[in-house]
């Protein structure tokens, strides 16, 4: 089975961090995780909450376990409420159903991973996940 290598979770750390720089976005926090759900790589930049690491967590875990990227969970969460409650129920809490969690897919389009990006605004996220996925030569369902 294919996997974000450590390095390629680097490099999506580096410039999903780098985009949010650029773009003067508040500090960012950025999680890889691989397909099974654990997290690969972490980093929060200087500056940001230091509960961030959950929320990023919750956005990528979410993605990559309902195979759903977070924009397509809000949707589902703002349609059938009771659904999304009930993945939380069974991933213990442990989903955030909003943009900024990016599923990751390989050339092939398998799904490899996913990635949780919060500090700004939901889309200001999903910018800066997208442009650390694309830097790394793979492909984000946002």
């Amino acid at each position: 089975m294919a996997e974000i290598s450590a390095n390629k979770a680097r490099t999506i750390i580096r410039k999903a961090l780098a985009k949010g720089d650029e773009m003067g976005f508040k500090p960012l926090s950025v999680v890889i995780l691989d397909a099974g759900g654990h997290v690969k790589a972490f980093e929060r930049a200087d500056g940001a909450a230091p509960g961030r690491f959950g929320i990023a967590h919750g956005k990528a875990y979410g993605s990559v376990m309902l195979g759903m990227a977070g924009t397509a969970q809000m949707a589902r969460a703002e349609q059938q409420a009771y659904f999304m409650a009930a993945v939380n129920g069974v991933y213990g809490g442990q989903v955030v159903p909003v943009p900024g969690g990016v599923l990751v897919r390989d050339k092939r389009g398998a799904v490899i991973g996913a990635v949780g990006v919060t500090g700004d605004t939901s889309d200001n996220d999903v910018i800066a996940a997208m442009a650390g996925i694309e830097a790394a030569g793979l492909i984000g369902e946002a």
